[in-house]
């Protein structure tokens, strides 16, 4: 695909960790790249109106914008002012609230999709294809609650997945480490390893998760919500 026919996209978020991985993911991918980032609400109606991008991502627990008129989650207050001065903009809600309340309140600010942050390896790209071909994402059970309906229920408990605690400690640092964009030297270095310890690890770690390349790993991490914890 032409570099110029790829969906662009602005990160808005104020964990570092957290847009480091899905910068990741989403350049991973050959029709998406990640043209700007922002770590507060005002830094995203900045870029939204330089860049202008196809879609943005914006965390709704931002802090704050100047002389907001509301007490409305600074995110929601920033879709608001990206709407209202290009209204075209595409903004995605990523935020970790499986709320009716947030959900309503994104659509009515002019979002066009709500996607969990716990699930963000797996709808993120989805919901921001589908919104630049002109839909409004919603995740199946969050369109039920604004029909009315009752959320859809597993026939069967969850089976849990403890494949994590499987890991020894130092596997999970250094599986922490490199999904957060560390290279094998840097984690090396951060750790007091060899190169070749690291590697060791990696490999050692990526085997019983089941995991193959970086993408993986980084997808895994989000899923289990790894990326949102402060070292």
């Amino acid at each position: 695909m032409a570099s110029d026919e790829r969906t662009r996209v602005v990160i808005a978020d104020d964990h570092a960790i957290l847009r480091s991985g899905l910068r990741m993911l989403l350049n991973a991918q050959p029709d998406i790249v990640v043209v700007g980032e922002a770590e507060t609400a005002e830094e995203a109606v900045v870029l939204d109106a330089k860049l202008k991008p196809d879609v943005v991502l914006m965390d709704l627990t931002l802090p704050s914008l100047p002389d907001s008129p509301t007490t409305a989650p600074s995110g929601l207050e920033a879709i608001r002012r990206i709407k209202a001065s290009r209204p075209e903009a595409l903004v995605l809600a990523l935020t970790m609230h499986d709320d009716e309340g947030y959900l309503r309140a994104v659509l009515e600010a002019g979002g066009a999709g709500y996607v969990l942050k716990r699930a963000a390896d797996t709808e993120l790209l989805s919901a921001s294809r589908a919104v630049r071909q002109g839909g409004t994402y919603l995740h199946p059970d969050h369109a039920r609650l604004l029909l009315g309906g009752a959320p859809s229920t597993p026939a069967t408990e969850p089976v849990v997945d403890d494949s994590f605690e499987q890991l020894s400690p130092r596997e999970q640092q250094v599986l922490r480490l490199i999904a957060q964009g560390h290279t094998s030297q840097q984690v090396a270095d951060m750790l007091c390893l060899s190169v070749k310890t690291v590697e060791t690890y990696k490999s050692r770690l990526m085997a019983k998760l089941d995991l193959a390349g970086r993408a993986a790993l980084v997808r895994y991490a989000l899923q289990r919500g790894l990326m949102d914890e402060q070292e």
